[in-house]
């Protein structure tokens, strides 16, 4: 895919700006539409776009399968941590009121949290199941 030149510059002008809409859109969840599910999608779809245009061994030396391992299991891990921080608090499992002194900071860091481990995941999970269908090979 090395002679589609126009395709392989629109891509690395465009992928920055992908990745800054899904930080906008993974940062700003608390404050208005967007979240971590849809910022871990469009994460994915920049990959995805990176792979189709560059190549599936040039996306899987970005992205090893162990880095996306730990991607999942991280973004589970923070997801569960701080639903469990709020328990160990002395509060509900996801009550963020009890992560600090006030409520109102509590419930900001407790939901940013939670959606950065949601977009985590997501993103991982997207991009290791495109790997996994875009690495076969057809039966003959």
């Amino acid at each position: 895919m090395s002679h589609h030149l126009i395709l392989r510059v629109v891509a690395k002008l465009l992928i920055p700006f992908i990745l800054l809409f899904g930080l906008y859109v993974q940062f700003h969840g608390d404050y208005g539409p967007g979240g971590g599910f849809q910022a871990g999608v469009i994460f994915a779809a920049a990959f995805v776009l990176h792979a189709l245009v560059f190549g599936v061994e040039a996306a899987r030396r970005i992205a090893p399968a162990r880095l996306l391992e730990a991607g999942i299991a991280g973004g589970v891990l923070l997801f569960a941590g701080t639903g469990l921080a709020g328990l160990l608090m002395g509060g509900h499992f996801l009550d963020y009121d009890v992560l600090f002194a006030d409520p109102l900071e509590g419930q900001h860091h407790g939901i940013l949290l939670v959606e950065l481990g949601v977009g985590i995941t997501v993103a991982a999970v997207m991009i290791a199941v495109f790997l996994a269908f875009a690495g076969r090979k057809e039966d003959p």
